[in-house]
């Protein structure tokens, strides 16, 4: 599958959309962290899809991965379907990190030196 055909599927644009305007509280906190390259110049999008999943922050540059877990993640099913996603994201060769929504607003330094710590890793 070329890169092409795995980003920005045409198909889920309206809905990549939709989640952008319905980011959750931490999702908006941590963007405004991320957007205009205000993090150590890298470029991050939100809601992008790779495949048919869309992950909440995606650094091409990296290969990088950013998701947000709020309570709904705890349950058995979301697990698993995260695992699901997880394995298939690292066997396109993205690394992929998840934060607690509550680490977000709590710990925020922590997260934004644990997203820098997967800069240049070549991973």
């Amino acid at each position: 599958m070329s890169k092409q055909q795995i980003h920005t599927k045409k198909e889920l644009k309206d809905y990549r959309t939709a989640l952008r305007k319905r980011l959750t509280p931490a999702e908006a906190f941590l963007w405004t962290q991320l957007k205009s390259r205000q993090l150590d110049s890298k470029r991050f999008t939100r809601q992008h899809s790779i495949g048919f999943y869309i992950v909440d922050f995606y650094c091409a540059s990296e290969k990088l991965v950013i998701e947000l877990d709020g309570e709904i993640h705890n349950t058995p099913k979301a697990q698993e379907y995260d695992k699901k996603r997880t394995v298939y994201l690292e066997s396109l060769g993205y690394k992929v990190i998840r934060f607690e929504n509550k680490m977000v607003f709590d710990y925020l330094p922590s997260v934004l030196q644990e997203i820098r710590e997967c800069f240049n890793t070549g991973i």
